[in-house]
């Protein structure tokens, strides 16, 4: 078997990123041991709990198009949603406005 610097380099990699935690991370608990925390939940603040909130985020499945059984879940904040409708909402209405003129072409 012979050596391989770069699976080295790569091994060593994976051990930095896996095993070692930053100091910033860890904190102790009253019974001495550490305790990670997560970073990304300190920075986003408090959580929204108010539903009628713009940025509270709804979740939802929707069905996957060819499929019977199988979901998609959907997550986006209220005004995403907001908007969302709105812009199906204006498609719909500009394609039935297309229907009544009879502005719709097929190509063949």
């Amino acid at each position: 078997m012979s050596y391989k610097p770069g699976m080295a380099v790569i091994a060593a990699a994976l051990v930095f990123t896996l095993g070692i935690n930053s100091p910033a991370a860890i904190s102790k608990t009253k019974d001495g041991e550490a305790e990670e925390k997560n970073s990304e939940e300190d920075q986003r603040g408090p959580k929204i709990t108010d539903r009628s909130h713009p940025d509270y985020v709804r979740c939802r499945s929707e069905p996957v198009i060819g499929s019977l059984v199988r979901k998609r879940k959907i997550c986006m904040t209220n005004s995403e949603w907001e908007q969302y409708a709105r812009s199906g909402n204006a498609d719909s209405r500009r394609f039935l406005d297309d229907i009544a003129k009879g502005g719709i072409r097929w190509i063949e």
